[in-house]
């Protein structure tokens, strides 16, 4: 924060100085200044703008003038410059003083003093608005930086929300088949120790390798087939070029869950879980089709059930914007259609 705070003074006082000598420069070049008398004179004015503008600027940052809205601000910044150019003039009319170039028949004529003073102004107005551009983009850049520093909190927390349930459920799953077949249960810790290994590293990326998600689920499947047996069936039907995308970690393997908590674990005969990918214009359409029926027809619910489906679309929104969709409804009488598509990350 400090290295921040210096890097902006030191730009602030090189655009200052480098600005107005570039002003007096100009001037010296556009009025063919050959004079030494001439040109002290137009680089003691350069000066004296370099002074007024920097008490303009403590000027504006006491009376919190970069807060104000526009309809507040414009009418005291044309004030302010009113006010500066009249003052600049007089400061200027002193500086001629010492030099011997002051002529009061000419320095108190009317078209002299408002016409150097709406010069004068003009220059002010033009600085100010400089002044103010920048500060708003700074400000603007800061808050897109705070903004994507909230969305990083809220998707860490969000992922969090999913790993407690998902374990529980995985162990549930594997003390039901210790005492009957221990070597199938010794298959289902690799399966879990596999899908704790890519949920632990989940937890420092944003995204994944479509791969790596995509054995999570069917490790996750693996483990879910020793409660159901032959009730559960599944199914996948991946495009190739899907193992080129990056996902969002455990989102798939949430949908699946879903699909299996919500609807085959409420059908005697049990059900299945097909997944089919299509790539299209660099997106990925991922359809997870389960066995059962959304009572609520596409709308989530507020209770416990819904989570990981709000949770979804949270995170989705966050990561892609209006670039990714989600969709959940009843594709058939018996059938649920989970869709997901999301862009391809650069």
């Amino acid at each position: 924060m400090e290295d921040n705070q210096v890097n902006k003074t030191k730009l602030y006082w090189t655009l200052q100085f480098g600005g107005w000598l570039t002003f007096a420069l100009g001037q010296i070049i556009v009025f063919q200044t050959t004079s030494r008398t001439q040109i002290i004179f137009w680089l003691l004015e350069a000066a004296v703008f370099l002074v007024f503008t920097h008490l303009f600027r403590n000027f504006i940052i006491r009376r919190r003038w970069l807060d104000l809205k526009m309809n507040k601000l414009i009418p005291q910044i044309m004030l302010a410059v009113f006010i500066l150019s009249f003052v600049v003039y007089g400061a200027r009319l002193l500086i001629s003083i010492p030099l011997r170039i002051y002529d009061p028949t000419v320095a108190w004529s009317p078209e002299t003093v408002f016409g150097l003073a709406a010069v004068y102004g003009l220059i002010f107005f033009m600085w100010s608005v400089l002044y103010f551009i920048y500060h708003y983009f700074e400000r603007y850049n800061l808050s897109l930086q705070h903004e994507a520093a909230t969305n990083e909190i809220v998707l860490n927390n969000l992922k969090s929300q999913l790993n407690p349930h998902f374990i529980f459920n995985a162990l549930n799953s594997i003390r039901a088949l210790v005492d009957e077949n221990p070597k199938k249960s010794k298959n289902a810790i690799t399966q879990l120790s596999n899908i704790l290994r890519n949920s632990l590293a989940s937890n420092r990326a944003r995204l994944t390798k479509f791969e790596d998600e995509l054995q999570t689920v069917k490790d996750y499947l693996g483990l879910e087939s020793i409660r159901y047996e032959e009730r559960l069936k599944t199914e996948f039907d991946i495009h190739t070029d899907s193992y080129n995308f990056l996902v969002p970690p455990l989102m798939l393997q949430t949908l699946v869950e879903n699909g299996i908590k919500h609807g085959i674990s409420k059908l005697k005969e049990g059900g299945a879980i097909d997944m089919k990918t299509f790539v299209y214009d660099n997106r990925l359409k991922i359809q997870i089709r389960n066995t059962g029926e959304l009572e609520t027809n596409g709308v989530l619910k507020k209770e416990k059930e819904g989570l990981g489906l709000r949770n979804t679309a949270q995170r989705l929104s966050l990561l892609y914007g209006e670039e990714a969709t989600f969709k959940i409804f009843n594709e058939s009488e018996n059938v649920v259609l989970t869709e997901l598509v999301i862009p391809k990350h650069n």
